[in-house]
């Protein structure tokens, strides 16, 4: 990770909502990059649902409110907008204004290099059309333990990421084409990671309507794209939103990660192409932390009945 200019640095989007604690922890990691106090700071707080949020809610603005910082740019809404809408306008707000932008939200803890590796990564691969996304986030693989080079991956993830305005006009909020998961098997298991992980089952309960993502949505505009997404061999960000606290939080090992702490710098790949045997190393270790045989084997069979009810309506 090479040091970034001053006037090349990202613009930071933070979505806040009701977790104070989590606002200030995710925040103080954020001031411990050296590039924090430099970057344009613009934080989304979102309008609670109801009565009950109020507190938390105007506990977490005071907070965001009285932090320190030169750049910061705060955008309150009155009413609750949901995660999704907010992340979907703020990057494209963002990204139109500034070409780029980095995406953290209020549960995430991240590492003193965070912004580092993103502004480096933004910044090498800024041409490099087939690289839509830059992940903070790396998956516990042990044996990327003592690994220097990043790595391209066919997904995305969600937790502390960086993208560009040439890379976020291919984002489709519609998920153009869902109706291929139904039928084409093949399609079908390639999104899902060869079986290793329910994309597919998400993105039909995205289409239904059952959940609000713009993480699902991103991941299959950058599948249908054949995009590619570079990932750093261990994690620069860890979740803390395990405990109850978030709208989407659900139990899983995907959280537990050590942040990177070393100042050694990672190596940043000219090959723009996938390893298999680095992409099926993440495999193995999703299809480990997405839990037992038989969980899986009940998300699967809900999924197939789900997909039989959507064409016997379709």
């Amino acid at each position: 990770m090479t040091s970034t200019a001053t006037e090349n640095l990202a613009p930071i989007a933070l979505f806040v909502f009701k977790r104070p604690e989590h606002t200030r922890q995710t925040l103080a990691s954020l001031a411990d990059n050296p590039e924090f106090n430099s970057s344009p700071l613009y934080i989304y707080c979102d309008g609670a649902r109801n009565e009950k949020d109020l507190v938390d809610v105007e506990i977490t603005r005071d907070i965001i409110g009285s932090w320190e910082h030169p750049n910061k740019t705060i955008i309150t809404q009155k009413i609750n907008c949901g995660l999704a809408n907010s992340v979907i306008a703020g990057v494209t707000a963002l990204v139109s204004q500034y070409g780029r932008v980095i995406v953290v939200e209020d549960d995430l803890v991240v590492s003193k290099y965070f912004l580092s590796y993103l502004n480096s990564a933004l910044d090498k691969y800024y041409n490099s059309r087939k690289v839509l996304q830059i992940s903070a986030y790396m998956f516990p693989v042990a044996e990327f333990s003592d690994k220097k080079e990043t790595m391209f991956l066919p997904f995305i993830t969600s937790w502390g990421w960086a993208t560009w305005s040439r890379a976020w006009e291919v984002f489709d909020a519609k998920a153009t084409h869902w109706e291929c998961l139904l039928t084409n098997s093949e399609t079908r298991k390639q999104f899902d990671l060869g079986g290793c992980y329910d994309y597919s089952g998400m993105l039909l309960r995205q289409v239904r309507g059952e959940i609000d993502s713009w993480a699902i949505r991103w991941n299959w505009s950058v599948f249908q794209h054949n995009g590619l997404v570079i990932y750093p061999p261990t994690s620069l960000v860890k979740n803390i939103g395990f405990d109850g606290s978030g709208t989407h939080c659900r139990p899983d090992d995907f959280h537990d990660v050590r942040i990177q702490a070393s100042t050694d710098q990672f190596l940043f790949s000219d090959s723009i192409e996938i390893s298999s045997r680095e992409y099926l190393a993440v495999k193995k270790v999703i299809k480990t932390m997405s839990g037992s045989f038989l969980v899986r084997f009940i998300k699967i069979t809900r999924s197939k009945i789900q997909r039989m009810k959507m064409v016997n309506q379709g």
